[in-house]
């Protein structure tokens, strides 16, 4: 969800459901130029605990925590849980975002039109860059193109990766385009869209969108699917939901929902556990975290946040025993054991804490958002 409130003029609603040119996008062969995948029931086993690449290996462990209200990025040492620089960048920062070849760590400055690089060997910020609307930020799985996610302009913008120039802007019919995964292949991703209850489904190779889908309400209430996350056999779509308190699961090659599993009140973000046996849901209209089980698709076990508080985005430790989540109400960002999910550490910070990234950690490449690595 951007900054604290909805912008206006979204583009025009799309159709409940349109499909068409899906054979291309499903075809088993992998996205040309992208890695091979280590293991065809796994997508997430290059993410194994300090499993670090050699581009990574040698970078300072920090935290780094966009302040969305502030227009700020707190840095964090994750050894001594303190913040120990405080940098200012440009206008409603929404989330830090690692680079397909981890080199670099970008903060989206959503209104501020511009990204802001950061060298993650030092932790030293650099060069800001212009960019329209960058909500967020993704990479093609081949690593040929930035997306940047102009949530307010309603549109994909397909990039140059190194020097961020606009190649392609790829226009959605639905409101509040924001959050995405890729499949196994990467020939495709489902994009989620807030304002709409929607999802689309991009094909990556064409640049084209392939298809919609409308979630149905519950309980009278219009969905706002957020997050999405690809099970580790990359069968299954999770799409948070914040409105249906819980989590959709879909079907990306056909464009269906296989079922929904409640969670928590306001489910937001999406995380992979590091030996991919759950899927941290962050309930932040509650204070909590579910865990989902990614063998059963079940929910297995809630932690309540000590206190309360608005678990939003964030990331795992490179060790894997440190989930670090944004306190996007609470001006905080929260250390959580991931053995038990006992509070470590409650860490002030600047207003509106949003995407905070966690870096480095384990995994070849990163597809964006606050990392999503394989």
């Amino acid at each position: 969800m951007r900054g604290m409130t909805m912008h206006s003029d979204p583009p025009r609603e799309g159709p409940a459901r349109v499909l068409r040119r899906d054979a291309d996008a499903d075809a088993p062969g992998l996205l040309p130029g992208m890695p091979p995948i280590l293991d065809k029931h796994d997508i997430y086993a290059a993410d194994r605990p300090n499993q670090l690449s050699a581009v990574v290996q040698h970078d300072r462990p920090l935290v780094y925590v966009p302040n969305t209200m502030s227009n700020t990025v707190s840095v964090i040492n994750p050894k001594t849980y303190k913040v120990i620089a405080t940098h200012r960048v440009g206008t409603l920062p929404q989330h830090v975002v690692p680079a397909w070849n981890l080199k670099t760590l970008y903060v989206l400055n959503d209104d501020g039109n511009s990204v802001t690089l950061i060298n993650p060997r030092n932790g030293h910020f650099g060069l800001t860059l212009p960019v329209a609307d960058p909500y967020n930020m993704y990479f093609t799985p081949n690593g040929r193109y930035a997306i940047a996610v102009a949530e307010r302009l309603g549109r994909l913008d397909f990039l140059n990766p190194h020097t961020m120039k606009l190649r392609h802007a790829l226009p959605v019919s639905c409101r509040g385009v924001d959050h995405a995964d890729f499949s196994a292949n990467g020939r495709y991703a489902i994009f989620s869209c807030e304002f709409s209850a929607q999802l689309v489904k991009i094909d990556i190779a064409k640049q084209r969108v392939d298809g919609y889908l409308r979630l149905p309400s519950r309980n009278g209430r219009t969905p706002m699917p957020q997050d999405v996350k690809l099970s580790p056999d990359g069968k299954v779509f999770y799409v948070a939901d914040m409105a249906s308190n819980g989590v959709w699961l879909i079907n990306g090659k056909s464009l269906r929902i296989m079922g929904f599993r409640h969670t928590g009140q306001g489910a937001h973000g999406l995380y992979v556990s590091r030996d991919s046996r759950y899927l941290y849901v962050t309930n932040r209209d509650e204070g909590s975290i579910s865990l989902i089980n990614l063998r059963t698709r079940r929910v297995a076990k809630k932690w309540w946040i000590k206190g309360g508080g608005s678990p939003d985005m964030g990331g795992i430790s490179a060790d894997g025993k440190v989930l670090w989540l944004s306190g996007r109400y609470n001006s905080v960002v929260y250390a959580i054991s991931t053995r038990n999910g006992h509070l470590i550490a409650k860490i002030p910070v600047g207003n509106g804490p949003h995407g905070l990234c966690v870096y480095p950690q384990p995994g070849r490449y990163s597809l964006g958002h606050t990392g999503i690595f394989r």
